[in-house]
């Protein structure tokens, strides 16, 4: 198939979309096809198949998001036109402008199009501080299903957000099927650095933003028991940093900021001893999927509007959402029972082998046949 896939960032390796979308297109080009990407900028891909839109630059709405590892595209009508023309499909990472407008030439063109719903609101709403008022968030949901229902095929990540699409009165042939894990996450023997052989080192890997909510882990070690010993690092970038810096400075041994490259985080997981995923919002989570499928045990936040729950094994993979002291009470369950953190960390490997990103690519493919045949028995 010539598979277009058209997404806001591609060249920026700090958001999970522009993440799943370059694993996707990666493990797609390895099953045969043609896969094009029409995007603000584009790298790693062969010229003929890139397909450059520009960056949106409108005032405040730019710094915003660019402070959150998020660049609009331009909706540049020319370039998309290109990008379109010819393929068997087009896939939609997001609900924005030049998506909006790649769907109505697919139309128009009787392209075959599909969609992937990989942004909540709660990502949205968190960064004024609004993630919590319900009507808001609802508001953008409606806005996103004027996009989402014009497609009969929309990938969800989670049952948790395709559950939320159907409340919210979204009409489309919802797949659920996980962004999967790359094959470079693995078990491996890597020995702590020097300076931290001595630290029980728990690791949280995410934005740093309100949603995130790294600063329970923060509050949750500081009222530990096990506080000197204990060192957390945040991988990650965002606008919440200097905050979590100084939340960070009132312990022993402050946290380690860094965003690490995929060599370096494959390091970072296998050689830390707990992970821990605080999220209030998150519709899978891929960072906490690639470390348990190294075997890192994680402590997962139950919120309700978090699918990464979904990945707890028993109640001592949980903690209560926005609880610091549960999340403490989890990590020092884990700390002084060491056989059981092995256990169940062999428990982790196995159950991760079914989230392989190949797995999961082949079951988008299947999406991407039936619409595909679906637009030959239109025309």
């Amino acid at each position: 198939m010539i598979i277009t896939l058209i997404v806001d960032s591609y060249a920026s390796a700090s958001n999970g979309t522009t993440m799943t979308t370059r694993r996707f297109a990666e493990v797609l080009m390895k099953h045969g096809h043609t896969v094009r990407i029409a995007a603000s900028t584009v790298d790693n891909i062969e010229p003929e198949n890139a397909f450059e839109l520009g960056i949106s630059k409108i005032p405040v709405l730019y710094q915003v998001s660019k402070s959150q590892g998020f660049i609009f595209a331009k909706k540049n009508k020319k370039v998309i036109k290109e990008a379109i023309k010819g393929s068997d499909v087009v896939h939609f990472l997001l609900p924005f402008g030049c998506q909006r407008y790649g769907k109505k030439i697919c139309d128009k063109m009787h392209v075959a199009s599909t969609a992937a719903f990989h942004l909540q609101p709660e990502n949205i709403t968190s960064t004024i501080h609004m993630n919590k008022v319900k009507f808001v968030n609802n508001y953008i949901y409606r806005k996103f299903k004027r996009f989402y229902n014009k497609f009969n095929h929309v990938h969800c990540p989670s049952d948790m957000i395709a559950g939320q699409l159907k409340d919210h009165g979204y009409r489309s042939n919802l797949h659920v099927i996980s962004n999967g894990v790359s094959e470079v996450f693995k078990k491996q023997e890597v020995a702590k650095p020097e300076n931290l052989k001595d630290k029980f080192i728990i690791l949280m890997v995410g934005r740093y933003s309100v949603e995130k909510r790294q600063d329970l882990i923060i509050h949750a070690i500081k009222e530990s028991k096990y506080e000197s010993k204990i060192q957390l690092i945040l991988a990650g970038k965002g606008p919440w940093k200097s905050h979590l810096e100084a939340l960070g400075s009132e312990l022993t041994n402050p946290p380690i900021f860094g965003f690490y490259n995929e060599k370096e985080l494959l390091d970072v997981i296998n050689y830390s001893d707990l992970y821990v995923h605080a999220s209030d919002a998150e519709i899978e989570a891929i960072s906490c999927m690639e470390a348990f499928t190294c075997g890192l045990v994680p402590i997962i936040s139950d919120s309700k509007i978090s699918a990464t729950n979904q990945f707890a094994l028993d109640e001592h993979n949980l903690f209560e959402h926005g609880n610091h002291t549960s999340l403490k009470e989890k990590i020092e369950y884990y700390i002084e029972n060491p056989l059981e953190k092995n256990k169940r960390s062999e428990e982790y490997i196995e159950y991760a082998k079914q989230y392989s990103i190949d797995n999961c690519v082949k079951k988008l493919e299947d999406v991407f046949e039936l619409a595909i045949e679906e637009m030959k028995n239109k025309q």
